[in-house]
């Protein structure tokens, strides 16, 4: 047997590659954290991503270094430096001819400076009205040659990165060589258009011409890529420059090329736009840099210019279907550097590890979600919170020693003790009073007192009715209540899980809630508060329990504005319908016939919700608490307890 073959080579920077592998659990905590704050799972890991932790950048920090990068790449230079050394050379060329011609006094060196004075003044006219110039200065004329030269680079030079310097006083069989390496190019992208194999023929097209193309693609679309990138970035250039220099331009680069470079060039234009349609052809760039560059530099600086915006779309992840895998490690690479290759794996790996744990699931859609194993951590943690505030004094504890106050009565009773809030037995508290012998009119002592005892009722069910509409989420308050709501059945699942909790959300209708569902939930951008609709079901959940403590625990910031119709469609009106608080009301008699106290939680102090929930308070015998929603958890949790001691409408 062999074992595993190994390949190393050296360490190109980033993290250490000995660290030990980032902890999941963190991650988690922190997606868990953006959840009890009123995020959705899938908004919770985006606020991770962006934000990095544990020493990691996020896709934040790397999107605002791609940006300054775009800003210095702005300042490269101007955009009309080839117009501007075609100028320059014109200029030299005319001088130097100028200067042969100033020792002659004969007419025909006279009439030579009159057709310097009237040169047109555009650029590409004069130089096309000097080619049949026939120059005195050898130097001029070398000069003025020098145009051609340097257009037919900078042309391709800004198809070809690098063949400014590599054409440079090239031979006639140096520029064949291109033409040959333009037609057989054209002819492999002809053949894979027609839906040809290529990759032999790529092969041989590399071996013949590899020297035009320092990078060394591997494949043909690796080719195509690279051209089609840098043949949008040339026609970005001509439309970032004034019609003016265009135009001289344009004929300008006609002038100096032959027909056949002219239509080898334009056949490749066509077959890489036709290639790769989806590049951003075109479009205006401002650079504002203070010295000219030459087409190909300045294709090159906008070629540059393109990846750092298709990299700042990348990193932004605001597009549908955004994903981490659309990010190129390549652009990132030559934008930022190989640590920031680095960082951008590692924030794969966390969104790979949550979801391989299965801390994280996808639905059906496609939608992120918090796995059940998640929710209970997030719930313990959330529980965590709500008890580290709650004092120690006794609140919060779960020992039951006495016989039970909500259960049927046995017929016995016990003396009173400090603290029992059963019913007194009155005729034997009276008869222990006579039998002591008491004075007339008879006097009670603290000794006298017994309380009935009841069957303790050893379980409760808890419907916690919590608002989704959208002034919770507009108010700041969403967040609270989803903390409290998980940490309540956190707490109802593990310390008593012979209790039976529903979570109840209601805005234009209401629907009970699983933890994972409400954990991926947003506040519901609808109008209407159906209080009512949440009572049925919350009746329905106490009838479904009929031997346990009922307890209903309402979190709201409004009154009631919705109300079921017969046919089961939300009516919503503001300010609520007569007929919607009268059906609300129905039910909270309906609920309240169940023996259940409905204890309200107020988070707004408005006076119409002030005026109902004190209504509700009177017709059903429940509390009404105005917390802060910073402490709604601690208020929900501590009256549940409560409430499961035996403890009654108070």
């Amino acid at each position: 047997m062999t074992g595993p073959a190994y390949r190393y080579g050296p360490w190109a920077g980033g993290r250490d590659p000995l660290e030990p592998p980032y902890d999941v659990a963190v991650a988690l905590d922190e997606i868990g954290a953006s959840v009890l704050d009123g995020a959705s799972p899938r908004q919770a890991m985006r606020e991770l991503l962006r934000r990095g932790a544990d020493g990691l950048r996020g896709l934040d920090d790397l999107r605002r270094q791609v940006a300054r990068r775009q800003r210095e790449a702005r300042k490269q230079g101007r955009l009309d430096g080839t117009l501007q050394e075609v100028r320059e050379l014109l200029d030299r060329a005319v001088e130097l001819e100028k200067t042969a011609l100033f020792p002659d006094p004969g007419d025909d060196a006279r009439m030579r400076e009159l057709e310097f004075e009237t040169l047109p003044r555009d650029t590409a006219r004069a130089v096309q009205s000097l080619k049949p110039y026939d120059w005195r200065s050898a130097e001029a004329r070398e000069t003025y040659e020098q145009i051609d030269d340097l257009l037919r680079r900078e042309v391709l030079d800004s198809q070809f990165s690098g063949m400014k310097a590599a054409l440079e006083n090239a031979s006639p069989e140096a520029m064949q060589a291109v033409k040959d390496m333009l037609a057989d190019l054209n002819a492999m992208l002809q053949a894979d258009a027609r839906g040809e194999h290529t990759s032999e023929q790529f092969e041989q097209f590399m071996a013949a011409h590899g020297e035009f193309f320092p990078s060394q693609p591997q494949t043909l679309a690796e080719l195509v890529d690279d051209l089609a990138r840098r043949a949008a970035a040339q026609q970005a250039l001509m439309d970032s420059l004034t019609p003016e220099q265009r135009q001289e331009l344009e004929e300008l680069m006609q002038g100096a090329m032959d027909m056949d470079l002219q239509a080898q060039l334009a056949q490749l234009g066509d077959a890489l736009r036709g290639a790769r349609p989806d590049l951003p052809w075109g479009g205006k760039q401002r650079m504002r840099g203070e010295q000219g560059m030459g087409m190909g530099d300045a294709t090159t600086a906008l070629a540059e210019l393109a990846d750092l915006e298709d990299l700042e779309a990348a990193l932004g992840q605001d597009y549908p279907g955004a994903s981490l895998d659309d990010i190129d490690e390549a652009a990132v690479q030559r934008a930022l550097g190989r640590s920031a290759v680095d960082d951008v794996a590692a924030l794969r790996r966390i969104e790979r590890e949550l979801l391989e744990q299965g801390y994280l699931v996808r639905d059906a859609r496609g939608k992120l979600e918090l796995s059940p194993r998640a929710v209970r951590r997030v719930g313990a943690t959330a529980l965590r919170k709500v008890f580290s505030r709650l004092d120690a004094g006794g609140r919060g504890a779960h020992d039951v020693r006495d016989a039970g106050a909500a259960g049927e009565v046995t017929g016995a009773s016990r003396a009173w003790q400090f603290g029992d809030e059963q019913p007194l037995d009155v005729v034997r508290t009276v008869r222990n009073a006579v039998q002591r012998g008491g004075a007339r009119p008879l006097r009670l002592l603290v000794d006298d007192f017994e309380v009935v005892e009841t069957e303790r009722r050893t379980c409760a069910a808890v419907a916690l009715l919590v608002d989704l509409s959208f002034s919770m989420e507009l108010r700041g308050t969403w967040g609270a209540a989803k903390q409290t709501a998980l940490a309540l059945h956190s707490l109802v699942s593990t310390k008593y899980p012979q209790d039976s909790i529903e979570i109840i959300g209601f805005s234009d209708y209401a629907q009970v809630l699983s933890p994972e569902k409400l954990a991926g939930l947003d506040a519901q951008r609808v109008q209407g508060t159906n209080l009512q609709h949440a009572l049925v079901l919350a009746g329905r959940h106490l009838a479904s329990h009929p031997d346990a403590e009922p307890v209903v625990l309402v979190v709201t910031d409004g009154e009631p504005t919705a109300h079921l119709t017969r046919t089961g469609h939300a009516e919503f009106c503001w300010p609520p319908l007569a007929e919607t608080l009268e059906l609300t009301m129905a039910e909270v008699e309906r609920v309240t016939r169940r023996g259940a106290t409905i204890n309200v939680f107020m988070l707004d102090d408005e006076p119409r919700l002030v005026e109902f929930v004190q209504h509700l308070a009177a017709r059903n015998g429940g509390r009404v608490f105005a917390p802060d929603p910073t402490r709604l958890g601690e208020y929900v949790v501590s009256d549940y307890l409560r409430a499961r001691r035996g403890r009654r409408a108070h």
